[in-house]
């Protein structure tokens, strides 16, 4: 074999190396001795991922690592969306892993435990009433928020499902700083990106948190209100909200939350986008909030992340 084809062999295999790292995955359960975890509904997409998850039994925590190479040792926490009756992986964790990892960001999808679904079909749902919301609040009513919750159900069984997902998030950080050198993660740069009701839950873990080991650096939520009553923890991390204006009950509770961290003095920052109703993702919709993932970037650039 002649020195041309070595180094081709050579570019090839390091390629394909890397592809490999990139895209390697492991799944890590949050809690020891769970029997019944094929009670866990699972959609799949026609390319064969995992679009939806519903039913949790099985907590755990699913590690996309970047190229070693380019890895800065931030690590974001994903906290899908889907109203507390599912989680929406393929949007908030695949695609956003991919999205991270080319920027030299562990990412790390949450696959945590949710409120019972009832008879109707997961798919099928209105994630804006799936707690059979009773209000509809605008974002210029945000202080009619009770303490910013913006949950709209008061029920025992809803509050209770909110601060069980939250202690999976905060045992998923214990887990990720445990393993932060083999996974290639600076211990103090790890925190939470939760979408929707991805984001509730990532504000309850912190909100809730009485440990040290369990307290993430850094919080961002992505049209996601806190589900509970906000007292902010005075080591309470910095936090970055963004949202659409006329999102009901939503804009208003992510307006009342920011305005309870910065009231404590803990740096916050705050997009609303004022051209949509609902949600947003990576896909691109012609809209000003098409440029919210670049502004979650900036941001833990310059808050040193």
């Amino acid at each position: 074999m002649n020195s041309c084809m070595k180094k081709v062999v050579f570019l090839l295999t390091a390629l394909f190396f890397c592809a490999f790292i990139s895209n390697a995955q492991e799944v890590i359960s949050l809690y020891e001795n769970i029997t019944d975890s094929e009670q866990e509904e699972i959609n799949y997409n026609s390319s064969g991922d995992i679009s939806m998850i519903s039913n949790v039994v099985d907590p755990s925590i699913t590690i996309y690592l970047p190229n070693p190479e380019i890895a800065t040792g931030t690590a974001v926490v994903l906290c899908p969306g889907g109203a507390m009756r599912f989680l929406s992986w393929e949007n908030d964790v695949i695609k956003m892993s991919k999205f991270l990892n080319e920027k030299g960001i562990a990412a790390i999808g949450l696959k945590y435990r949710l409120q019972e679904t009832s008879s109707q079909p997961v798919m099928n749902m209105n994630p804006q009433n799936a707690f059979g919301a009773s209000f509809n609040l605008t974002v210029t009513e945000f202080d009619k928020l009770q303490n910013a919750n913006a949950n709209p159900s008061t029920t025992e069984e809803s509050v209770e499902a909110v601060y069980r997902a939250a202690a999976d998030a905060q045992e998923a950080i214990r887990i990720i700083r445990d393993h932060a050198s083999e996974w290639n993660i600076v211990p103090d740069k790890i925190g939470y990106l939760g979408f929707s009701a991805g984001g509730g839950v990532a504000t309850a873990a912190v909100i809730s948190n009485t440990d040290e080991k369990s307290m993430p650096n850094f919080i961002a939520t992505a049209y996601g209100p806190s589900l509970i009553d906000v007292t902010v923890p005075e080591d309470a991390p910095p936090l970055f909200i963004c949202t659409n204006a006329d999102h009901p009950n939503v804009a208003a509770g992510c307006l009342a939350l920011f305005m309870k961290w910065k009231a404590v003095g803990i740096p916050t920052e705050l997009h609303i986008y004022g051209d949509g109703q609902m949600g947003f993702n990576l896909d691109k919709r012609n809209q000003a909030s098409d440029t919210w993932s670049d502004s979650f970037i900036t941001w833990l650039t310059v808050t040193g992340f």
